[in-house]
């Protein structure tokens, strides 16, 4: 049971280093996975203790799997900042006589390709959605 600890604190420590030298924003996808593979070692680490009968250790390994799991799947959500009606026409792509039409037809069209399930990022549709709020006049 010590080997099996020891070798739950390296694989720990080594991940905390690696962790330690990426940022947050580049090493956001290293985080998740990096905490997933860990959580799932320390869950299989506490089913082998709770088989060998080291309840207080598969108590303490599981709890510890089960927070990094699920740390690693929160996402912390993406706020739009104001943007100028100038920004918003540019983003969309419409002149300023752009009817209400007008600009829920540039939406739909930018919202296409900017959309994450199309290929697109979170931030660029949060921009696109802003700027269709800003040009039709919404909070």
């Amino acid at each position: 049971m010590n080997l099996i600890a020891l070798a739950l604190a390296a694989i720990a420590l080594w991940t905390l280093v690696r962790l330690g030298r990426q940022t947050e924003r580049r090493g956001s996808a290293h985080w998740r996975v990096t905490a997933t593979l860990l959580g799932s070692v320390l869950l299989a680490g506490g089913a082998l203790a709770a088989f060998r009968g080291a309840w207080l250790w598969a108590v303490v390994l599981a709890a510890t799997g089960l927070y990094l799991a699920w740390s690693s799947r929160l996402r912390s959500p993406i706020r739009s900042e104001p943007i100028s009606e100038a920004d918003a026409r540019a983003v969309l792509g419409v002149g300023r006589d752009a009817t209400e039409a007008e600009i829920r037809a540039a939406w739909k069209k930018a919202m296409g390709r900017a959309h994450p399930d199309q290929g697109g990022t979170e931030g660029l549709a949060t921009r696109v959605n802003a700027a269709r709020d800003r040009l039709l006049k919404k909070p």
